[in-house]
């Protein structure tokens, strides 16, 4: 991977950033460590992968990750399984918190409104927040521009497919009302 060109480095030791002033990076990794991306989050290929930005303190003991992700994402199309290109420019802010707030456990709970913060440990990993953002960043659907569901019949083998007005409850009772109606 070529490395971040201020510090040489990838990962950061928090006791080793400087309070004072922040600390630029810009990572742009190698064909290789795209490739295992790419393996990692099942995509057909990524290109221009950038990372840069600046952590800083935030506060006593806390510190603040802003950066810019860029990158041209190739995934497989939901529809047809056809290369889908997708350029991502995305800001990335992560908050790392050296106590996060108490949460109340539940077996279903909301979202906190703040999904920018992150327990603060050891060091800060920058490949790790990039692929994170990357995968945020990715299109949850990607669809090609020749792919329509049009006409398209998906049914189990040996099973009829189901007719349009099969699936209108209320077009069946007009027209049960009608027939009645005429029989009357």
């Amino acid at each position: 991977m070529t490395e971040d060109a201020t510090q040489g480095k990838t990962v950061y030791r928090v006791k080793d950033l400087s309070s004072n002033s922040p600390t630029a990076f810009h990572l742009r990794p190698s064909r290789e460590v795209m490739d295992a991306i790419c393996t990692r989050l099942g995509l057909l290929g990524v290109r221009k992968l950038s990372f840069a930005g600046d952590i800083r303190s935030e506060g006593r003991r806390d510190w603040r990750l802003d950066a810019r992700l860029g990158a041209t994402v190739v995934q497989p199309c939901v529809v047809s399984l056809e290369p889908v290109k997708t350029r991502l420019d995305e800001d990335i802010t992560r908050l790392f918190v050296a106590e996060m707030p108490d949460m109340p456990v539940a077996e279903e709970q909301e979202m906190p409104d703040d999904d920018t913060q992150e327990p603060l440990g050891e060091a800060i990993d920058l490949t790790e927040v990039m692929i994170e953002a990357l995968t945020l960043a990715l299109p949850d659907y990607p669809r090609s521009d020749s792919a329509s569901f049009e006409g398209a019949e998906i049914v189990p083998p040996g099973a009829a497919p189901i007719k349009d007005e099969e699936t209108k409850p209320f077009a069946a009772l007009a027209s049960l009302k009608k027939k009645l109606d005429d029989d009357a």
